[in-house]
């Protein structure tokens, strides 16, 4: 049986089970993963559970009680935010996990590494123009008295949003902004949207992530009813202690059942299983809901992974690690994913058959397929429909 990583299994379900869900979807995307699959929407909802991020000061800097975040601007490198904010720039770039001539996207959040004053808002270029501007023409100089010098009032404090601080998260290698959405319970556009992120949602190992403040009010809790206060003694009587004279019973082992036999059969034109194997192999971890959403088979080094029933191509994209992920859509709102795989022959739209090669395995101990189904909404046990 071939070794399989918990870690890099763990990060390839969860992003196969977001892309599965969009591929779901017939009609506009639903990022937040709850709406037009299985007949029901809440999509509205989930899409205004957040509040809207606050606005940067003239700096671009958000505060918040603990710490604080620079909006980039079009254009903008770490070096352009860190001249605006007043830090070093390659201090900057290190905290947030870049190079000081890292190109920014407009609306991206950048970590500050310890606060920075307010701004003062002094516009020295005016000032300037407007000393030369006032200058005599004969080229004279003309001298005032001067009030005597004030101590400089303490610089205002910047303003603090009102509201909840929300929690900064740091990307961590193999983590998507689906994974993040999910785990925070967020809809992805407005994790996108506090956080400046493009169109495919990408993030960084060692980013920093602003999570979206939801706005709706925390549930009431009914108050403890009244309880009547007796005296000591008083009340329910004591229970009898059990004996410490009788002995314990002997304690019973069950045998532990023998292990089942889960190597896979090919399959054959003769089978009636809903689905057909995607792979001729040994089944090396099986479905486990919410910890592995499919099943793992593991076969030799650039076997075929075939469509396991007909279809239509609905998705090709990869994980944090760029490995491929096929989804086909078949009928019954039926969706099977293949996961872990290499030279992807097939494209998206394509109308595939059952038994159709769409990939190869890969080499080394990566070489097995993550195979999942799912009926609509929810992921399922594959096996049975092998069978």
């Amino acid at each position: 049986m071939r070794a399989v990583s918990k870690s890099a299994m763990l990060r390839c379900a969860t992003g196969v089970a977001a892309l599965t869900f969009l591929a779901a979807c017939e009609g506009p995307l639903d990022y937040d993963l709850r709406g037009q699959i299985g007949g029901f929407s809440t999509t509205g909802a989930a899409q205004t559970a957040t509040a809207s991020r606050p606005t940067p000061d003239a700096r671009g800097v958000i505060t918040y009680p603990t710490y604080q975040v620079a909006i980039a601007r079009r254009g903008d490198t770490v070096q352009d935010v860190a001249a605006r904010v007043g830090l070093p720039e390659g201090e900057l770039a290190v905290f947030n996990g870049l190079q000081p001539t890292d190109k920014l996207r407009d609306g991206e959040v950048i970590a500050l590494p310890r606060t920075v004053g307010a701004s003062s808002n002094v516009d020295i270029a005016s000032i300037a123009g407007n000393a030369i501007d006032q200058a005599p023409a004969d080229g004279t100089v003309r001298t005032s008295t001067l009030e005597p010098v004030q101590p400089a009032a303490a610089p205002a404090p910047p303003p603090v949003p009102s509201g909840p601080e929300p929690i900064r998260h740091k990307v961590k290698r193999g983590e998507t902004a689906f994974t993040i959405s999910r785990l925070y319970d967020v809809p992805i556009d407005a994790l996108a949207d506090w956080n400046g992120l493009d169109s495919d949602f990408t993030v960084r190992e060692d980013q920093f992530l602003l999570i979206p403040v939801k706005n709706q009010p925390a549930p009431q809790q009914a108050a403890a009813p009244a309880t009547n206060v007796t005296q000591p003694g008083e009340g329910s009587p004591t229970p009898t202690p059990p004996s410490a004279t009788q002995p314990l019973p002997d304690e019973v082992i069950a045998p532990a059942p023998p292990a089942p036999d889960i190597t896979a059969e090919a399959p054959t034109n003769q089978s009636s299983a809903a689905l057909g194997l995607p792979v001729v192999g040994t089944i090396i971890r099986t479905y486990d809901k919410g910890k592995n959403e499919g099943i793992d088979i593991a076969a030799g080094p650039g076997t075929a992974v075939k469509a396991a029933e007909a279809g239509t191509v609905a998705a090709i994209t990869a994980d944090a690690d760029q490995v491929p992920i096929i989804v086909i859509k078949h009928n019954n709102d039926l969706l099977t994913v293949y996961a872990n795989v290499d030279k992807v022959t097939v494209k998206k739209d394509d109308r595939v058959r059952r038994g159709q090669q769409i990939a190869s395995l890969r080499g080394g101990d990566n070489s097995y397929v993550h195979f999942e189904v799912r009926q609509g909404f929810e992921s399922v046990d594959p096996e049975p429909y092998l069978k």
